[in-house]
């Protein structure tokens, strides 16, 4: 891939222009981008409306209607808090073609015929053996993975923005696997592809992490994905971006270790809200977790992960060892 600049500063200069009036009524069809944020200040726990450095407190349904309240609070002195309390979250498995590249274990086929004469004269048998080789292609996209591949996470993996990802003690080789993470915004069952974007309120920033010794052993993936702290998640929603075009990197310690645009996704937005809504009936504030792309590796106690979507933040998160 190519890579290209990061829009952040053009993205906060035009979210000034468009925050809307105390007592205006929000709708899904903004025109311009816009960026939430849920936060803590003292005993203030709510959803504010991020303008630069400040956070303007709103009263009402994030997802519905709400006003500004009056009240700004400075980003640097307020907690930021996941995103949202979702009743569920959705993760998708091989949805980049760099993925399943990156995970295949056989990238050569060997095909062996074994052909038996006999000579009818002298009665002596004769086998002849021939072998075609095959390179599987690295953008060849496997058949299961034709369809999108859901699986959920445990709601309670979720954990924000500087929060800690916690090492299990027997989980051995523990991997990051950055993602951007569409937020549901009002209640979606059988969506077609034509409306899907209507049900997205914005998108942030993830951290699939995943234990991958307990994905390969376990019948389910429960623990592997969904183990407390495997779900970071924030700093902010954003929305008004064009998600299907949205570059997406993964620093370790400072290292880039991923980046790709998600317009490489083999399952676009519409698709996965679409697919998983006519099995799974979407709530405001659900996330899905859209895949990874390219390798991912282990990270360590002591390690600095941070996940960067365009337009959308930083999510940054300290790697610690299970006490």
């Amino acid at each position: 891939m190519i890579p290209r600049t990061f829009r952040s500063t053009r993205f906060v200069t035009c979210v000034a222009t468009v925050l809307m009036a105390v007592g205006a009524a929000h709708s899904f069809a903004d025109d311009e981008p816009q960026r939430f944020a849920r936060f803590q200040a003292g005993d203030v726990v709510g959803y504010g409306v991020v303008d630069g450095d400040q956070i303007s407190l709103i009263d009402g349904d994030l997802f519905g209607s709400w006003t500004k309240t009056g009240r700004t609070f400075a980003v640097e002195e307020v907690t930021l808090l996941a995103p949202t309390q979702p009743t569920q979250i959705i993760a998708l498995a091989g949805n980049y073609r760099s993925h399943l590249a990156g995970e295949q274990t056989v990238t050569t086929v060997v095909t062996t015929t074994t052909t038996t004469t006999t000579d009818l004269k002298t009665g002596e048998t004769k086998s002849t053996t021939t072998s075609r080789t095959e390179q599987r292609s690295s953008t060849e996209v496997p058949e299961r993975f034709r369809i999108p591949q859901p699986f959920f996470k445990s709601p309670s993996c979720l954990v924000p923005h500087e929060a800690n990802i916690v090492i299990p003690k027997d989980a051995e080789t523990v991997h990051f696997e950055a993602e951007m993470v569409l937020v549901i915004g009002k209640t979606a069952k059988d969506v077609s592809k034509e409306d899907a974007l209507e049900y997205v309120f914005g998108v942030t920033c993830g951290n699939d992490v995943s234990a991958r010794v307990w994905q390969q052993n376990d019948v389910q993936w429960w623990r592997a994905k969904g183990h407390d702290t495997f779900g970071p998640c924030g700093p902010y929603i954003v929305r008004g971006l064009d998600y299907d075009n949205l570059l997406g990197r993964l620093r370790l310690n400072g290292k880039v270790m991923q980046e790709e645009d998600t317009s490489h996704l083999i399952h676009d937005v519409r698709t996965l809200i679409s697919f998983i809504s006519r099995h799974v009936t979407l709530h405001p504030g659900d996330l899905i977790f859209t895949g990874t792309s390219g390798q991912t590796a282990a990270i360590q106690p002591g390690d600095v992960v941070e996940v960067e979507y365009e337009g959308v933040g930083v999510l940054r998160n300290h790697v610690v060892a299970e006490q």
